[in-house]
């Protein structure tokens, strides 16, 4: 029965989401079918090995993004409030630095955005962002509480919007 609700659900969202967003959720794909990350590991800020498997349970937003990147200087912060109001629903924001990044420079940008409830993590390979097609940033994938991603969003978007948590809320209850 679980797996009827889930096929209905995404069918759902993929064929009403694209158009009834907005605040930058146009182009949000949502996956007709969970789909199974190739690569799920990265590191921390520290250089310490982790895999998407700890946040297994939580519907993850999986936020690819760098110091560079102007358009993921005006994003971060509405994603840093996504987190401190759904972390404790069943949603974890999980953001990873794309390519190599100096971890000071990591630090100075979460200080000058003021971010206070997001981890610094990286994909310094790239391999991570590869595997979930990532072409640009910022880029923001959603898994599942299983880890299967079901959705993907190119580009920037305001994640403590209404639509941003009506859309996650409807993944959380899945």
């Amino acid at each position: 029965m679980r797996t009827i609700c889930a096929g209905l659900l995404y069918g759902a969202l993929a064929l009403g989401a694209n158009s009834a967003l907005a605040g930058g959720f146009e182009k949000l794909q949502v996956h007709a079918a969970p789909k199974a990350p190739a690569v799920t590991s990265f590191v921390t800020i520290d250089g310490v090995p982790m895999d998407l498997s700890a946040y297994a349970g939580a519907v993850v937003v999986l936020n690819f993004w760098a110091t560079w990147c102007a358009p993921c200087k005006r994003e971060m912060p509405g994603l840093d409030r996504l987190q401190a109001m759904m972390g404790d629903e069943g949603i974890e924001v999980v953001t990873m630095a794309f390519g190599r990044h100096n971890p000071m420079a990591m630090e100075k940008f979460w200080d000058r955005a003021n971010i206070e409830n997001l981890p610094l993590h990286r994909d310094p390979t790239t391999e991570l962002a590869q595997a979930f097609g990532v072409k640009g940033l910022p880029h923001t994938v959603i898994l599942d509480a299983e880890g299967n991603e079901i959705a993907s969003l190119p580009g920037e978007a305001e994640w403590d919007s209404a639509e941003a948590i009506a859309l996650l809320e409807g993944f959380v209850t899945d």
